[in-house]
């Protein structure tokens, strides 16, 4: 895995043992509504199918995505003794899923039904098909709760999708179905409060195949309809029919190349999945090496807090707990004996 990449999803680990937003990272963030195909453009993104799918809201935490390209005569798969392709999720210790139906199963599990959590699962995919990357996929936003009116689905979701948004060192990428008004894309939306000038946005258009007949995309794949700087990239995803008949990603992926060259040749290049994972992993490195100087310095500042801190509250106490307990009665005695003779009027609770 690239080094930088690799630092920052260690430091993600340690952030979730403290809180999620403990420390401001570079990272990639993926939102969008539940039904912009965003599920679908993750998968495109890895190759596999893993993610749950449904009516109802089934991804309900943000889930942190780690690719890790493991070539083929990787000495990792010697370890392992699997040649294939194999996840792992930090929440089950030493297991490697080669099956990812079963991936999809923990990943719905994690969470209790109409509830959503900002607990993160991290989960990472080895193999020789990725690229180096990493981005959190966040639940869909929805419109309303249409299940229970006392639910608070809604606002929750929409809560967690802006406390990582509004971080600015989130790069947004902004899933929008091509056969909707861009107009009314939640994702955009959500880019434009927390990145007005759009210049850590990454817009992805989906459903670019299902654009009423005689229309296309050309003005918004060229950004003539809104520019974002990090750019505008066009995937075809797979259907659900597709999907219902489990169609593989890479069927769908030679599907798409052929679809892009019949219908937008000249900008053929710039468009589809392939591109997608490549701009992601140079965006990322690109970001993540920009910010490691400014995050060395706060980590710096940090510890050096602590270290003072530390050093206020003075000695360790024992690790004898008898010892410790009977240390503070003999302190707490010599205190209180002292102002019942006269010595001072207020025991120093500072000595406890």
């Amino acid at each position: 895995m690239d080094p930088l990449i690799f630092v920052i999803n260690e430091l993600r680990k340690l952030n979730t043992i403290v809180d999620n937003h403990f420390i401001k990272l570079p990272q990639i963030v993926a939102v969008g509504a539940q039904s912009a195909g965003k599920s679908s453009v993750i998968e495109g993104i890895v190759g596999w199918s893993f993610l749950p799918r449904g009516n109802d809201i089934v991804t309900r935490c943000p889930l942190v995505l780690n690719l890790v390209n493991v070539p083929e005569d990787d000495q990792r798969r010697q370890k392992t003794g699997i040649t294939g392709d194999w996840a792992t999720l930090d929440h089950i210790n030493n297991k490697n899923f080669t099956d990812f139906e079963e991936v999809e199963n923990e990943i719905r599990n994690k969470v209790p039904p109409k509830t959503v959590s900002s607990i993160p699962i991290i989960l990472t995919i080895y193999s020789h098909k990725v690229v180096d990357l990493s981005l959190v996929d966040l639940p869909g936003t929805i419109k309303v709760n249409l299940e229970d009116k006392d639910n608070t689905m809604k606002q929750d979701i929409k809560a967690m999708v802006e406390e990582y948004v509004k971080n600015p060192k989130s790069l947004i990428l902004a899933v929008t179905p091509a056969n909707n008004d861009a107009n009314n894309s939640d994702a955009l939306h959500i880019a434009k409060k927390y990145d007005p000038e759009r210049i850590r946005t990454i817009c992805v258009l989906t459903k670019i195949d299902l654009m009423d007949k005689g229309t296309n995309a050309y003005d918004l794949l060229t950004g003539k309809k809104f520019p974002v700087k990090l750019g505008i990239i066009g995937v075809r995803c797979r259907s659900q029919e597709e999907i219902l008949n489990k169609t593989s990603v890479e069927d769908c992926l030679a599907q798409e190349a052929e679809f892009f060259q019949k219908n937008y040749r000249p900008i053929a290049r710039k468009n589809g999945m392939p591109y997608l994972r490549q701009q992601l992993n140079k965006l990322l490195v690109n970001h993540i090496a920009k910010h490691l100087p400014g995050l060395r310095d706060e980590i710096n500042n940090m510890v050096n807090e602590q270290l003072i801190i530390q050093a206020e509250l003075g000695a360790p106490p024992s690790e004898d707990p008898e010892m410790t307990v009977n240390e503070v009665i003999r302190i707490f005695a010599e205190l209180f004996n002292k102002l019942l003779d006269g010595y001072q009027h207020d025991i120093e609770t500072d000595k406890l």
